[in-house]
């Protein structure tokens, strides 16, 4: 496999790392990491020796140093600027912390690092304060290169429980009930660094459930064995490892390059500065022959921006930033043209070649991309009828009694079979896909079986989970980059001439309707329009909210991008900016123009309460919108709330039955209107209430049936909504994008 990947890297990498764009041509295509007097006349030294007869550039101290050469200066030239590295590790590898050193700069320069170990176990390196000077930091650094070389991955997945998944289902009689389906049966398999491996079958044939199987995203209860290089999922594994889900979900307000640095900025661990973030992330829009469209918006159903496969390759380009070992694909051609197709399994075919192992469904390719693939995995109805190389598929067919008649693409062959036909009859059905799932068991489950004992390792040996923390970078990174991300994407929705132009419209039939009303009760409906008014607008707009961003999230938060408090808080604060200023526009348009107390003390007093109204009605909004995630269901129960909080206000009648007083204290617009009238009347003075008529403003019907009430308890209330609802959907977030095994 070494050799593979070593000839082919005289490809021109395309996973090159920045800090070798702008240098001359490299002194070596491989550097050796090793500790000489371990591995120099043994697995070191042969290796030099057999690049160099493949008229590849190696570089091995003991035989590229000459006397005279600083050590340091020379080690790390080559390190910079070669090609792919190779870290020979052996039992008293971690001794030599010069070695670690070297190491070091391979990952911190992003190389491609080939891991060989040399009667050595991967869980046996660690890295040992050996009695020298050594700053704590370096032990770190030291530590997390180690961790991030020496596993370049391999996937296996065993078959000797199957994998299993208990769905809960609503059966024809409405009760709901555990329905046990065994989603994936008997499939084995194993893939190695430096091969593509294809999943075929038709729909619905268990291709992107055993791809999330394999990514460590699958819910529910799960049976089965998957290892990563012998080892267990984990948090070290999932930094590893890139998933491309089948739909190109993106924002559409964001430019192809924005969209690659803010992912950049939350994917990417702090031993990466921003600027090399942000330069990695420009390295991976030229890999990935973006550079054309990379100001361009990436658009979405009712905004014009990039092609579908310049989307898809955003969404590949995504998970090629945190460097995986191990990318799955979920059919990353579907709905491209065969040549977009073409270039997009082309691209990845080279990826393989630096090392990456990779993993895509793909439901019909052509007869061009179908000898790409090293291996193959044919199903059918959740069973395997085919594992291993793409090259012998067909001699495997055709050695069982099954050969195509006519010269044909092998895919659609396949695709035949697995749908029980077989030379235009379909009449054979179950019949068929019996045999050939037999067949399969025959022939190759038990030479399969046999090839994951010879691969995998001992599994108590487990990842080192400490070296890695959940997260790549710290909350306030984390909130600072999802805020900046929310206002960019926004800034088009948020300051749309539409919203501005209904306040202004909105505002101005206000200020005609009211703007010669002298009578107290004519400004006691005034205030209650504002309470009304404020209470919906806000709450739909937040309502669309989450339900909007539902698959965003679950894509992110299923890659661990960032913590949910910091996208929460971020969302929330993004929103701020235009929740202030619609209500601060529309309120300094109507209230001088209408008859309320003129005074600019009354003015922010009023401003400040409508203000605590629209957020509590944001927060209502999100909350409906978290829990239901559907829009028009959350729009239904919306208007009913609204309603119900609409009617409990006080101000459409005064007389409630008792039984039903106790309503209003659960309505936010009752609040809101209990206060923007105690900011402008005062119980003992006189108003206009007719013509040529005075009368006390608590004389009136609709403010004396507040006398009793405190302006203290609103206010609390208030506060106690705006946290409550803010809460609620907090708490309904918290399952979005989290894998329940």
């Amino acid at each position: 496999m070494c050799r593979q990947v070593l000839l082919r890297s005289r490809v021109v990498d395309k996973i090159a790392p920045f800090s070798s764009r702008a240098m001359p041509r490299p002194p070596c295509d491989v550097f050796i990491n090793h500790r000489g007097i371990d591995t120099k006349r043994s697995v070191a030294g042969l290796l030099y020796h057999h690049l160099n007869r493949l008229k590849l550039r190696p570089f091995l101290d003991s035989k590229n140093m000459k006397p005279g050469d600083k050590l340091y200066e020379k080690i790390d030239t080559a390190i910079c600027n070669c090609k792919v590295g190779v870290a020979v590790f052996s039992p008293r590898y971690c001794e030599s912390y010069f070695c670690l050193h070297e190491l070091a700069l391979l990952m911190e320069s992003r190389k491609r690092v080939i891991p060989i170990f040399c009667d050595v176990k991967p869980s046996e390196l660690r890295v040992k304060n050996n009695g020298w000077f050594c700053p704590a930091k370096q032990i770190e650094r030291f530590s997390w290169a180690l961790e991030e070389a020496k596993y370049t991955v391999g996937l296996t997945f065993d078959s000797s429980t199957g994998i299993q998944a208990k769905k809960k289902g609503r059966f024809l009689g409405g009760s709901s009930k555990f329905e046990e389906r065994q989603i994936l049966k008997d499939i084995t398999g194993a893939v190695c660094p430096g091969e593509l491996l294809a999943i075929l079958g038709p729909s619905g044939s268990g291709k992107t459930t055993l791809l999330t199987a394999l990514g460590g995203r699958l819910s529910g209860h799960v049976e089965g064995i998957i290892s990563y290089n012998g080892e267990s999922f984990s948090n070290s594994m999932r930094r590893r490892t890139g998933f491309v889900i089948q739909d190109s979900i993106l924002y559409p307000h964001l430019t192809v390059t924005e969209t690659l640095v803010y992912t950049a900025l939350l994917r990417l661990p702090n031993s990466i500065t921003k600027q090399e973030k942000i330069e990695q992330a420009l390295v991976v829009i030229e890999q990935l022959g973006l550079t054309q469209c990379k100001n361009s918006l990436i658009g979405g159903q009712h905004l014009r921006g990039i092609s579908g496969g310049e989307r898809k390759r955003v969404c590949i380009g995504e998970e090629l930033l945190i460097n995986p070992s191990l990318l799955l694909l979920d059919e990353p051609t579907s709905g491209l043209d065969s040549t977009m197709a073409s270039r997009i399994v082309f691209m990845l075919w080279k990826m393989s070649r630096s090392g990456r192992t990779i993993v895509m469904s793909i439901h019909q390719p052509s007869s061009r991309l179908f000898y790409m693939f090293e291996k193959i995995l044919l199903l059918s109805e959740g069973h395997s009828l085919y594992f291993g190389k793409g090259e012998s598929v067909m001699d495997y067919f055709s050695s069982i009694g099954y050969a195509p008649s006519i010269a044909m693409n092998p895919s659609d062959f396949l695709l035949d079979l697995a749908n029980g036909v077989y030379s235009g009859k379909e009449g054979e059905g179950i019949a068929l896909k019996q045999t050939l799932i037999s067949a399969y068991e025959n022939n190759l489950l038990l030479h399969l079986k046999a090839q994951l004992h010879s691969i995998a390792c001992e599994c108590q040996h487990g990842f080192e989970d400490g070296i890695f923390d959940q997260w790549s970078t710290t909350w306030w990174q984390q909130f600072e980059v999802l805020l900046q991300r929310s206002l960019k994407e926004r800034r088009f929705e948020s300051f749309r001439g539409v919203k501005i132009a209904q306040i202004i419209i909105v505002s101005t039939l206000v200020s005609l309707l009211w703007c010669r009303s002298y009578y107290i009760e004519d400004q006691v409906g005034l205030l209650f329009f504002y309470s009304s008014f404020w209470g919906f607008f806000p709450l739909y707009k937040a309502i669309w909210t989450f339900p909007k961003e539902r698959l965003m999230l679950t894509k992110e938060r299923s890659s661990h991008m960032y913590r949910l408090s910091s996208y929460f808080l971020a969302r929330i604060v993004s929103d701020l900016p235009m929740e202030i200023a619609l209500p601060t526009m529309f309120l300094t348009i109507t209230y001088w123009i209408t008859i309320l107390r003129p005074t600019f003390a009354n003015f922010l007093f009023a401003l400040s309460i409508i203000l605590f109204n629209v957020f509590v009605a944001q927060g209502l909004g999100l909350a409906i919108g978290a829990l239901v995630m559907d829009t028009p269901t959350a729009n239904t129960l919306g208007s009913v709330l609204m309603m119900a909080s609409n009617l409990a206000g006080g101000y459409f009648t005064s007389n409630v039955p008792e039984f039903m007083s106790w309503v209003k204290y659960f309505s936010l617009i009752h609040h809101t209107y209990l206060l923007l009238v105690r900011s402008q009347f005062k119980p003992d003075q006189t108003y206009t209430c007719g013509a040529n008529m005075s009368c006390l403003a608590g004389d009136i019907p609709r403010i004396k049936v507040m006398e009793s009430e405190r302006s203290e308890i609103s206010v609390m209330a208030l506060a106690i909504m705006f946290i409550g609802f803010r809460l609620v959907a907090y708490l309904a977030l918290r399952n979005v994008g989290v894998v329940h095994k």
